[in-house]
This record gives structure tokens, sequence and C-alpha cells, in this order.
């Protein structure tokens, strides 16, 4: 079997030996789907994954804007349209320095498999530029987004490719970007995800991924007849994601000790209750300040300068910062700390020697595109609402996300189950997500 996965990676690296990033992606899923190929001779036949690893569009494009001094600048703008085989692409758009086509290749493959998990007619895409909106004051940000929309609008619809947010993209960027999309189709859709509850979004779309991590979570230690209450819990990252898991460990009764920024990380054994939580909030939202003045505010926190959170003992962690931030000699450390769960809630952050270390020992370990599958989860439900013309009461949306996420842990089950009792749920969601996709592609022939 490894000769036939040799094999695989070695035609896809000859067109892609240049993307590291996205080369990872494909390598974690094949060593999981392959053997299950091998068992199902059509899809081998049809050459499904090797369909999949190649986007059916790649779209780049040149975005020119001028800062308030009247300066000009030139970012470059992608979207890739990586599958839509069960449903229009759907994911989100990242504003930062490091975005170049591998990253947005692999987001987007990560994406495909994250959806068909979600059960939600949707396939998968991801876009940005390597334009940073860190120190840009808000009418430079309106300028570039109107400027980025103005090429990406010929590229997407409400049935052809419905962006969201991501890392540098929020509620003020989504704003600005739909707008132009208004006013340039004349037309009110459902375009984009992520909108303002007062022109077309869905409540508890925010604290959705955040939310759903935790929920996984939940979900995996439900199988060890074990809960979130009474556990203490390491999240790197201090942005959306990382703030609404944060919220959700709290409200289900366990005790948040740690968060980052790319600064370093504070650890508070005294815990960061609501209060301390809505600081943080307040401090990353409204000031954009950094994690270490939590300590000027809070004399309980230490600062690590330079260090993310692994180092912390603690029973649960939720990487939710960014990709690769968690290598093998950090998986290390939290099993030797005593750590028995890790849900990601970003896209792929451990690295594969963190992954196969978590793995060894046979701890809960979720991989991202089924623990933060919960964004994109409350976007299919914001383009449901949006669709239907109608608002539903947060309760309702938050139940669903619970269901969904609750779904995608039983999915990972079904594939991931392995003869000693042990669930590989990166292998069941590699499975389970491709199993889907696979199908569609097989029925709609061969395009």
């Amino acid at each position: 079997m490894d000769a036939s996965i040799n094999s695989f990676m070695a035609e896809v690296k000859k067109r892609n030996s240049h993307q590291p990033e996205f080369m990872q992606a494909v390598q974690e899923v094949a060593e999981s789907v392959i053997p299950y190929i091998a068992k199902h001779k059509i899809y081998k036949d049809q050459k499904i994954l090797e369909r999949m690893v190649e986007p059916e569009r790649l779209i780049s494009f040149r975005v020119v804007w001028y800062d308030d001094t009247g300066k000009i600048h030139v970012n470059r703008g992608y979207r890739v349209q990586m599958n839509s085989a069960i449903g229009p692409y759907k994911g989100g758009l990242r504003f930062h320095p490091t975005v170049n086509a591998s990253i947005l290749k692999f987001l987007a493959f990560e994406q495909v498999f994250k959806n068909s998990l979600t059960t939600l007619p949707m396939g998968g895409g991801k876009g940005g530029s390597d334009f940073d909106p860190k120190g840009k004051s808000d009418n430079e940000i309106m300028r570039f987004c109107q400027s980025f929309m103005t090429e990406l609008c010929r590229h997407i619809g409400p049935f052809t490719d419905i962006p969201a947010g991501d890392i540098g993209v929020g509620a003020r960027e989504i704003g600005f970007m739909f707008g132009t999309y208004k006013k340039i189709k004349n037309e009110f859709t459902g375009v984009l995800t992520g909108k303002g509850l007062s022109w077309g979004g869905s409540k508890i779309r925010p604290e959705s991924t955040g939310y759903g991590t935790v929920y996984f979570a939940q979900s995996m230690l439900k199988t060890k007849n074990d809960e979130v209450k009474g556990k203490t819990v390491v999240v790197s990252g201090s942005g959306n994601v990382a703030q609404f898991a944060a919220e959700k460990i709290i409200d289900l009764g366990g005790k948040v000790i740690a968060l980052s920024d790319s600064g370093g990380c504070i650890h508070d054994s005294d815990g960061i209750d609501e209060k301390k939580l809505d600081f943080i909030m307040n401090l990353k939202n409204e000031e954009r300040g950094r994690i270490s003045e939590y300590t000027k505010k809070y004399p309980s926190g230490k600062y690590y300068k330079g260090k993310r959170p692994w180092h912390i003992k603690c029973d649960i962690a939720m990487p939710c910062a960014t990709e690769n931030e968690l290598d093998e000699r950090d998986a290390k450390n939290l099993l030797k700390n005593g750590c028995i769960c890790v849900s990601e809630g970003a896209n792929m952050p451990s690295t594969p020697g963190a992954m196969q270390a978590f793995r060894k020992a046979k701890i809960l370990y979720a991989p991202g595109k089924a623990s933060n599958a919960g964004g994109v989860s409350a976007s299919g439900l914001e383009m449901t609402q949006n669709s239907l013309r109608y608002s539903w009461i947060r309760e309702k949306v938050d139940d669903r996300l619970r269901g969904i996420m609750e779904n995608i842990h039983d999915s990972c089950v079904k594939y991931g189950m392995e003869e000693d009792g042990y669930c590989n749920y990166v292998k069941g969601a590699n499975i389970a997500g491709f199993v889907k996709v696979a199908d569609a592609m097989l029925a709609q022939g061969v395009i």
C-alpha cells in the first residue's frame, strides 16, 4: 500500500512541488483514502482522487488600491474553485501577507472534505490576497476591498461560489465587499456569508467555528464517558475562533488557562473567566491590542514572549491560530503533561509529526476538517436563511450547529474505528468526506 501512496504522491509532486502546504494536505488525505480506494475499484478506475487534487479553476488577479496619502499599492488576489460536485463552491477569503497559491490550494482541498462532512450541499473553494489589513485605516481597507471585489464579482454568485471570511476578513471587510458586489450587480443576494444581522446575516455565525470545535471535543469525550466540565484547557490564538471556543468552554464548565497571539502566550492558572474573556475580546476586537496587555490588567497571568501555549499542563488542547503551529515537540510536551484530547479549531495546525504522535499515543485527536467545520456549517445555514428570506432565532441555529457537529463526529467514528477499538478521527474524516464527493463525481460523469 505504501507503494501506491508513494506513486500517487510522486505524480502530484510533478505538478505541485513548489507548493509545500498543498502537498502536505494531499499526503495526509492520501494515506487514509488510498487504502480505502484499493477496496473499491470503481474509485480507482475513474481516477477520482487524481481529479479531486486538481482544482476545477484557479483564478489570480491584480488588486490596485491607494492609501490615505495617495500612494498606489498593488496586491495579488486569488480564488481557488476546487470542487463543485455536491454544491456551489464555498470557503473563506483570507487577507494576510503569507497568502499564496499553495496555501489557498491546501485550504480549498481541505474545504472540500470539510464541507462534505457537514452533509450540506456545498462544494469547496478558498480565496484571498497577500494584503495585510493590520495597521490600515478603515478607508484604506474599504478601498482595497472595493478593488478586490470589482474583479472577484466576475467569478462568484449565490449559485456559483459563496465566499465567507477567514483570517484578516471579518464583518467590516465582508460589509465593504458585499456593498461593492451589490452595486456592480444591482442585486441583493446571499453571495457572501458572515454578513451583519441587519442585512442578511445569521445569528451565532461569528461564534460558530469556536463553538463547533468545542462541541466536537464534547462528542469525543462522551465516547469515554467524560465531558468538558472540570477540564483545564489551553487555546492558541485570541481571534474570533479562539475567543468563542473559550466562551463555550467556560459555558460548559471547563477552565481556560491560556490564549496567545503572534507575539506570545498568556497563562493564567486561576482561569480566564467571563469577565477576563470580555477584556480580551475588547482588547483584540476594538483596541486591536496585544495579548501581553492582559498581565497589566490581571497580575495572576504570566506572559511568555515568542511562545505558544503547548508547554502548559492541560487536559484539552485547542489549536485555533494557524497552520503548522503545533509541531512534534509540542505534541510530546502535551502528552507528557497529561493532555487527553486535542480538537483543532484552525486549518491543519498540527504538523505531520505532531499528528503521528497523537495517534500513536491513542488520545482523542480531531483534525480541523472535522472539528472546525462549525464555521462553514453556520455559513450553510446562513445561505438557507437567505434563500428563505427569513432569519432563525439564536437557539435554533445553535441547536442545528450542535446537531451537525454530532453528525460529523458519528461519520468519523463510522469510517475511523479500528480493530483495537481506537477511533482514528483523521482516517474517519478523510474517508467520510471523500465518499460523498466521490459518489457525486461518479454520478456526474467524467467532466
